[in-house]
C-alpha cells in the first residue's frame, strides 16, 4: 500500500574515515576498536536499518538474551555443520546467539548482520530493501518460534512476550456475556485523532461501545436484536510489552498516503491495572518501564530508523553530551587561580591549559597548538622523546585526564581541583562514567554504527515531528537484574562463545598493529649525490637511473634524525655532512626544494610521503657546482629550433612544428634565469630569439609564423615570461633571414615550407559522379588522382580549378557544381571546405588528400547539414544539404520534406546528438538556424509528427496484434520456432513491411516485431504530461479509436513495450511512476499489449519466453511466458532452476540457448561454468544480464530434454534458411549488386537510453525457516 515506504534517506547513513593510502599488499584495515562508549553499533547493509534497530532492543532485552545463550549446542547444533545434508542445525538461533556475543564481547566499533540475514535466506534484494520494523518484529519471532520447536526454549516468545486480549459483549437484556480471546505479541494502537499512549489505550480497553438503534446486536441466548455494549480488556500481561504506533494512514479524499507527525505522549512509566480485566494483583505487575523507543525519521515515502535504548545492566559508559560540558555558573563565580607552570612538565602545563579553558574541553588535535602557544616550543621538541606522542600521553595519566566525545576531546577528571581556592569542580560539570555514574541505567541512541549518549529527556523530543516514535518497548518493573550481571559483559554468555570472542579479540589485535605497522611504513628513493652532476639547471644522473637511487622503507613516525642515521649506517663510505633535501622528477632533471633541517619531527611531520624522492649530499654543492633550489628555480624543458643547412636535401626531417627548414634540440633552463642570460647560452648576441605564434585558423599547412621578443623582455625570466616544458624558441642567426625560407616582417618572423612539400593531393571518385557513393570499392581504374601544387596562401577554388584541369574533368564538370571534401580514417567524407577561404584558414595541411566530390560548397553565410528522415520512407539513409545559416527552422524543415519528396504539415526536426542518437527537437520554429546554434555538419532529423506543447511528450503508439498462444497475454505466438509460420511473415523476412504510418494505407500500419513473432498494427499517437504515471498513460492509449472495442479490464491487465528498431526491447515498470522518471521522450515509440490478468513486475524480474524442442523433430512446442527473479540469482545456474521449477522438469536433465533473431543463431547457456565451490561461495557469478547473453524482456530461450531427446542442436530448418539468406546479402553486398535494390534502408529509432530509478515495489518480508518438527 505504501510502496518504497522506507527508503533509506542519505542522512541515516553512518560514514566511517578511512585512510586512503596504499596498503602495499597487506590486509585490509581492520574494524576499529570500541569508542569510549564501549558499546558496538551494526553495520547498514544498505536498506536494513530497521533490522538493526529492533536487534539492539533484544540484544538490550537481557531476558531475551540470556534465553537465548541457554540453549546449547546439544539442542541447536553447530554452524560449522549446517551444509551437511543430515545436519539437523538451528541456523537462525546461532546466528543471532554469534551476533549477540560479538555485540557483547567482541572490541570493535561495529559488528555485521550478514550471515545473520544469510541465515534468513536473504539476497541482496532484501538486504537493500526497506521494510516495516513492526513487520519484522512478528515476522522475526515467528521464524524463532519455528526455529525453536523440540528444544528447551520453545516457549521462549510466548514466555516473554505473548499476551491475551479479551473482546466481551454483553447484553442488556438478558446480561449474556459474549467473549473471544486474542492472543497478541504487541499491542497496536492508533495515533490520528489522539493525545497519547494512555488515551489511546482507554479508548480501546475503558470505552465501551453501545449497539442500538439500527445497529443492534444479535443475542444467542435471546435470539433476537437487542441492545448490548462492547468492550475490550487485557487479560494477560507479558513480561514485555510492545506497543505499535500507526502512524501512516491513507487519505481517501485526496488519494494520499501521509505520516502523523502530530504530537503523541508516552510514559516512562505506565500502570495497565486500569485496562486489565484483573485488578486484584500487586500493583509491580501493572506497572512498565520504558527501556527501548524506535524512532523513524521520514515520511512516508522514505526515511531511516534508530532507537533509543536504557542500557539496563550498565554495559555502556555514558558520557555526558559534549554541548553540556560547558560551564553553567555564572562568570562570576568562575574566576580561576593560576596555578604555577612548571615548563618542564608536561603534566602541569597540559593541566594549566584545561583549567583556563571555558569550556574545560579541548580538541585533542588542537592541544599540541595550545601547548606551542602558551610555552613557545611544539610538544615534539619537548616531551616526545621522553613521554612519546601527546595523545598516548593522555591516556597514561587517566587518573588525571579523560577522554570523551570517542576521544576526540580531553577534559580533566572531575576530582582534578580547577577552581580558585582547590575546590573541585561542580557536579554539572562532571562526565558522568557508565558504571560510576550517577544513579542507575542511562539511555544511548544507537544509530547503526553509530552510538551517542543522550538524556532520558530527550526521549521527549520524539513526541512529534517527522523524527518521531514508531515503537515502544516497556518491562515489567518487578523485573530485577541479578547484582552479578551489572556491568558484566560475558554474564551467562556460554563458554564457547566466551572463548571464540577471546581469540578473536587477539586476532584484531594482532591486525590492528600490523596495519598500524604498515600503513605507516613509507618508501622513500634516495638519490645520492656522487652518482649526480648539474647540467642545464638540473640534476643529471651520470649512469643509467635505477642505479643512482636507492629504495629505503621506514617509519613516517620516526624522526628525521633516526631516518638520517638509517643512512648513515647504509652508506658506510659517507663523510661529512649529510643534508636531506626533498626533490622530484621533473621532465628537464632532478629538482631541489626544501632541505630538512628539524632533526626532531617526524617524517610525516615534515611531509615525507610514500614514494617521495630525497637528495642525499652536502647540503652546498654537486660534484662542485651550486645548487639553485626552490619552486622559483624549476627548469625548464625548452625545443630550441635552429636553421637547418641542408633542408632541401632533406626534406622529411621536420622537427613537427609543420617546417622541415628547422631542426630540433631539448634542452633545460632554470626558470629563474633570465632571457638575456638563455640568449648567451645558445647563440651569439645578436641572434634573435622568436616564440611560436599560436592565431586563429592558421593551424593550417604552408608556413608557420613566430613572434621575436622585445628588447624588454630580455630582463624577464622563464618562469614570468610562463614559459613551460615543452615549449618552443626559434633562434635565428642574421645570416638566416638571407634565405628564402625565413622572412621578418616587423616582429614577425615566417618560417616558409620548402617547395617539394606544397603540394595537396586530390582524389576523384567516378562512382560519386554517378551518385552511387559509399557503394562498395571501386576499382583502381575508376580512381583517379593528382598531385596539385599549393602553399599556405592558396585559395581553394585554385586548388579545385587545377585539379579538374589536371585531372581532365572539364567536360563532366561542365555547368555542375562541385566541391572539395576531407575525409576521415574510416574513409568518410566530412562536410565540404569553403572555396573563399585559403589553405591555411580552412586548417588544412599541406601534404595531405582532398576528395573531388558532385555538389555546391557551401559559401561564407551558410551551413552544410546531414538529414535523415524517421521513420525512414524509402529515401537515402543520410543526406546532405546546403541552407543560409539565417533562414529559420520551419523553412529549413520545408526545404528538407521538398528534397526527399514528402508532403504535410506533421514533421518536425531534431537533433542527432554526439552518441548518434535522436536527441532534443528544435521547438523554436521561428528562430534561425544560427540563434539555435546549429553548426556546419551537424545532422538534423526529420521527424514525423508535430511538435508536442511545452511539458507534453507525443508518443506514437502500436499494438501487438492478438494471437492464439500461451501466457499471461492474450495470445502471442513465436513465430517459426515453434513449428508454425507467422501470420504477418517469418523471420527477418517480416522486417520489409516495417514502416511508420507515414499514409493512409493500412499496410503501412502493419510490421513484424522481430524475435517476437508477432504483427502490431500503429493505433496512433497519445499526448499527454510528463508528470503523468505510467498508469494515466495505459488510461489515454485505451481511449484512441482502434482500441475502443479492446476489453481492458484496469491498467494493469495492459503491458507496455518500449520500441527499439520497432521490436519490443523492454517492459516498463512502475505504474505509479511519472513518465519523466521513466526517461521517455516525445517520439519514443511504444507496444501495448493485453494480458489475461494482472501483471506488475519488479525491478529485477526478467519476462522471458521459454520454449520446449518437440522430441524427435527440429521445432518447438508453443512458447511459454515466464517471469525470472533475477535479483534472488542471476546466473546461468539460477535460470535453470527457475525453467526447470517453470517447466516441471529435472534441472539435471535440461540444455538451454538464448536465441539470436538478427543471426538466426542459439547462444547456449551453461550452467556448469556459473558454478562455483561452497568455499567460494561469497565470489559473484557472472549475470546473464551482461556479456554476453545481455538477456531482457522478451528474449526466447530455447529448452532441451536429454532425458527424451538426445538431439542437443537448438536450430530449425528456418534458421539454415534465414542464415543462408544473410549469406546471399552479404555476398550481394560485397559484389557491389545492391545498388539497385531497392529495401529496406536502415532506421532511425528514437531510442532513450540511461538508467532510471523506479520506486520499488511493496514485497512482502519473509525469514526462511527450515523443519524441525
Amino acid at each position: 500500500m505504501f510502496g518504497n515506504l522506507f527508503e533509506e534517506d542519505e542522512e541515516g547513513f553512518s560514514t566511517v574515515t578511512v585512510d586512503k593510502r596504499v596498503d602495499k599488499g597487506k590486509d585490509a584495515e581492520p574494524p576499529p576498536a570500541r569508542g569510549t562508549v564501549n558499546l558496538s553499533g551494526i553495520k547498514n547493509q544498505g536498506g536494513t536499518c530497521y533490522l538493526n534497530s529492533l536487534l539492539q532492543t533484544l540484544l538490550f532485552t537481557p531476558e531475551f538474551r540470556e534465553e537465548l545463550f541457554r540453549l546449547g549446542p546439544d539442542e541447536l547444533g553447530c554452524l560449522e555443520d549446517k551444509d551437511k545434508p543430515e545436519a539437523k542445525v538451528r541456523v537462525i538461533p546461532l546466528e543471532l546467539q554469534r551476533l549477540f556475543a560479538e555485540l557483547l564481547l567482541l572490541d570493535q566499533q561495529t559488528a555485521s548482520t550478514a550471515q545473520l540475514t544469510d541465515s534468513f535466506g536473504w539476497t541482496s534484494r532484501e538486504e537493500s530493501s526497506q521494510h516495516d520494523v513492526q513487520e519484522l518484529n512478528r515476522i522475526l519471532f515467528s521464524a524463532l518460534e519455528s526455529s525453536l520447536v523440540g528444544t528447551s526454549g520453545s516457549d521462549l516468545i510466548h514466555r516473554l512476550y505473548h499476551g491475551i486480549v479479551v473482546n466481551q459483549i454483553v447484553c442488556k437484556e438478558c446480561g449474556n456475556v459474549s467473549e473471544r480471546e486474542e492472543d497478541y505479541l504487541d499491542l497496536t494502537v492508533s495515533v490520528s485523532g489522539l493525545g497519547g499512549l494512555e488515551e489511546a489505550l482507554w479508548s480501546m480497553f475503558v470505552e465501551e461501545e453501545v449497539f442500538d438503534g439500527n445497529n443492534l446486536y444479535r443475542c444467542s441466548r435471546c435470539n433476537v436484536l437487542v441492545k448490548a455494549t462492547k468492550s475490550a480488556k487485557l487479560r494477560k500481561l507479558p513480561p514485555f510489552l510492545t506497543v505499535s504506533l500507526l502512524r501512516f494512514s491513507f487519505d481517501f479524499s485526496k488519494c494520499e498516503r501521509f505520516k502523523e507527525t502530530g504530537r503523541y505522549t508516552f510514559p516512562l512509566s505506565a500502570n495497565l491495572k486500569p485496562f486489565c480485566e484483573q485488578a486484584e494483583l500487586p500493583d509491580s505487575e501493572y506497572t512498565y518501564e520504558l527501556f527501548s523507543v524506535i524512532i523513524h525519521k521520514g515520511g512516508c515515502y522514505g526515511g531511516h530508523y534508530h532507537v533509543y535504548i536504557k542500557d539496563i545492566d550498565e554495559l555502556g559508559r555514558w558520557e555526558m553530551p559534549e554541548e553540556e560540558l560547558k560551564p553553567k555558573f555564572p562568570k562570576a563565580q568562575t574566576k580561576v587561580s593560576e596555578p604555577v607552570l612548571d615548563h618542564e612538565d608536561p603534566l602541569s602545563v597540559l593541566t594549566t591549559i584545561l583549567s583556563q579553558e571555558a569550556s574545560r574541553t579541548v580538541l585533542v588535535d588542537q592541544l599540541g597548538q595550545k601547548l606551542l602557544d602558551k610555552i613557545g616550543i611544539s610538544w615534539n621538541k619537548k616531551f616526545r622523546k621522553q613521554h612519546g606522542p601527546i595523545g598516548k600521553f593522555l591516556q597514561s595519566q587517566s587518573d588525571v585526564f579523560l577522554l570523551v566525545s570517542n576521544g576526540t576531546r580531553v577534559t580533566l577528571k572531575a576530582t582534578t581541583p580547577t577552581l580558585a581556592g582547590g575546590d573541585a569542580a561542580p557536579e554539572s560539570q562532571a562526565v558522568e562514567e557508565g558504571p560510576g555514574a550517577g544513579d542507575g541505567p542511562h539511555w544511548f541512541d544507537l544509530n547503526d554504527s553509530t552510538v551517542t549518549p543522550i538524556h532520558e529527556r530527550d526521549i521527549q523530543k520524539q513526541f512529534q515531528g517527522k523524527e518521531s516514535a514508531y515503537m515502544l518497548f516497556y518491562r515489567k518493573a518487578g523485573l530485577l537484574r541479578p547484582q552479578e550481571a551489572k556491568q558484566n559483559r560475558g554474564y551467562q554468555v556460554p563458554p564457547h562463545l566466551l572463548q571464540m570472542a577471546q581469540e578473536e579479540n587477539i586476532r584484531l589485535q594482532q591486525r590492528r598493529e600490523e596495519y598500524n605497522t604498515s600503513s605507516n611504513t613509507i618508501e622513500v628513493r634516495l638519490h645520492l649525490a656522487p652518482h649526480y652532476r648539474l647540467e642545464n639547471g638540473a640534476l643529471q644522473a651520470k649512469a643509467a637511473a635505477e642505479d643512482c637511487a636507492v629504495t629505503l622503507s621506514f617509519d613516517r613516525r620516526q624522526t628525521v634524525g633516526d631516518f638520517r642515521l638509517a643512512i648513515y649506517q647504509m652508506q658506510d663510505l659517507w663523510e661529512g655532512d649529510m643534508a636531506l633535501t626533498v626533490a622530484r622528477k621533473l621532465p628537464a632533471g632532478l629538482h631541489l626544494y626544501n632541505t630538512l633541517t628539524d632533526d626532531a619531527q617526524s617524517l610525516y611531520a615534515v611531509g615525507v610521503s610514500d614514494g617521495s624522492d630525497l637528495f642525499v649530499w652536502n647540503g652546498r654543492e654537486v660534484s662542485g657546482a651550486p645548487l639553485r633550489m626552490g619552486c622559483e628555480w624549476e627548469p625548464v624543458l625548452l625545443t630550441l629550433l635552429r636553421a637547418c643547412d641542408e633542408a632541401a636535401e632533406a626534406p622529411g626531417d621536420g622537427a613537427g612544428t609543420g617546417s622541415s627548414a628547422l631542426m630540433p634540440e631539448p634542452r633545460g633552463f632554470p626558470g629563474g634565469a633570465t632571457l638575456a642570460a638563455l640568449r648567451e647560452a645558445v647563440g651569439p648576441e645578436d641572434a634573435l630569439l622568436c616564440r611560436e605564434e599560436n592565431r586563429p585558423g592558421c593551424e593550417g599547412g604552408g608556413g608557420s609564423g613566430w613572434r621575436v621578443f622585445p628588447p624588454a623582455d630580455m630582463q624577464r625570466t622563464l618562469k614570468e615570461l610562463a614559459l613551460k616544458d615543452g615549449d618552443s624558441l626559434l633562434v635565428l642567426e642574421p645570416q638566416a633571414l638571407d634565405t628564402s625560407l625565413f622572412s621578418l616582417t616587423g616582429d614577425t618572423v615566417t618560417v616558409t615550407t620548402p617547395s617539394d612539400c606544397r603540394w595537396l593531393q586530390v582524389e576523384f571518385h567516378l562512382h560519386a559522379a554517378r551518385g552511387a557513393q559509399g557503394e562498395g570499392d571501386e576499382d583502381e581504374g575508376e580512381r583517379k588522382q593528382a598531385k596539385i601544387s599549393a602553399s599556405g596562401s592558396t585559395l581553394l577554388s585554385e586548388v579545385k580549378l587545377s585539379a579538374i584541369e589536371e585531372l581532365k574533368l572539364q567536360d563532366q564538370f561542365e555547368g555542375v557544381p562541385c566541391c572539395l571534401r576531407q575525409a576521415d580514417r574510416t574513409g568518410k567524407l566530412l562536410p565540404p571546405v569553403r572555396e573563399d577561404m585559403t589553405v591555411r584558414e580552412a586548417g588544412i595541411k599541406l601534404m595531405t588528400s582532398l576528395v573531388l566530390c558532385p555538389g555546391a560548397a557551401p559559401g561564407p553565410h551558410q551551413l552544410f547539414l546531414y538529414f535523415t528522415v524517421s521513420p525512414p520512407v524509402g529515401t537515402e539513409a543520410e543526406m546532405e544539404i546546403v541552407v543560409e545559416e539565417t533562414i529559420t527552422v520551419k523553412e529549413c524543415l520545408r526545404l528538407m520534406l521538398n528534397a526527399t519528396g514528402l508532403e504535410g504539415e506533421c514533421w518536425h526536426l531534431r537533433k542527432m546528438d554526439w552518441c548518434e542518437e535522436v536527441g532534443d527537437a528544435l521547438t523554436d520554429e521561428d528562430s534561425s538556424l544560427a540563434e539555435l546554434n546549429v553548426a556546419s555538419g551537424e545532422t538534423l532529423v526529420v521527424t514525423e509528427g508535430r511538435l508536442p506543447p511545452k511539458g507534453f511528450l507525443k508518443m506514437p503508439v502500436w499494438l501487438l496484434m492478438e494471437q492464439a498462444g500461451q501466457g499471461n497475454h492474450v495470445g502471442n505466438n513465436l513465430d517459426n520456432h515453434q513449428g508454425e509460420p507467422s501470420t504477418a511473415g517469418e523471420g527477418r523476412g517480416g522486417e520489409e513491411q516495417e514502416g511508420a504510418p507515414a499514409s493512409d494505407s493500412a499496410d503501412q500500419h502493419l510490421c513484424v516485431c522481430g524475435s517476437y513473432g508477432a504483427a502490431m498494427q500503429f493505433v496512433g499517437h497519445v499526448e499527454i504530461p510528463v508528470e503523468a504515471s505510467l498508469d494515466d498513460l495505459k488510461i489515454q492509449v485505451l481511449t484512441l479509436p482502434p482500441l475502443h472495442d479492446l476489453c481492458v479490464p484496469s491498467p494493469p491487465f495492459l503491458r507496455v513495450w518500449l520500441l527499439e528498431s520497432r521490436r519490443p526491447s523492454r517492459i516498463l515498470r512502475g505504474n505509479l511512476q511519472p513518465l519523466q522518471k521513466l526517461k521517455l521522450a516525445s517520439g519514443t515509440e511504444l507496444c501495448v499489449q493485453r494480458l489475461q490478468k494482472e501483471e506488475n513486475l519488479g525491478p529485477k524480474e526478467l519476462l522471458l519466453k521459454v520454449q520446449i524442442g518437440i522430441p524427435g523433430e527440429r521445432s518447438y512446442y508453443p512458447s511459454q511466458e515466464m517471469v525470472w527473479d533475477t535479483g534472488r540469482d542471476g546466473t546461468a545456474h539460477g535460470l535453470h532452476q527457475a525453467i526447470a521449477a517453470h517447466c516441471s522438469l529435472c534441472p539435471d536433465s535440461l540444455i538451454i540457448a538464448k536465441y539470436c533473431p538478427e543471426t538466426y543463431s542459439w547462444m547456449a547457456i551453461s550452467s556448469w561454468t556459473q558454478q562455483v565451490s561452497k568455499r567460494k561461495k561469497k565470489k559473484k557469478a557472472e549475470s546473464l544480464l551482461g556479456a554476453p547473453f545481455h538477456l531482457r524482456d522478451g528474449e526466447v530461450i530455447g529448452v532441451k530434454n536429454l532425458l527424451i531427446d538426445s538431439n542437443q542442436e537448438f536450430s530449425t530448418p528456418e534458421d539454415e534458411l534465414g542464415q543462408q539468406r544473410l549469406q546471399e546479402e552479404a555476398e550481394t553486398w560485397a559484389k557491389g549488386g545492391q545498388s539497385g535494390n531497392v529495401g529496406p534502408h536502415p532506421e532511425v529509432t528514437l531510442e532513450c537510453k540511461g538508467s532510471r530509478k523506479n520506486r520499488k515495489p511493496e514485497v512482502a518480508l519473509s525469514i526462511n525457516v527450515g523443519m524441525f518438527r
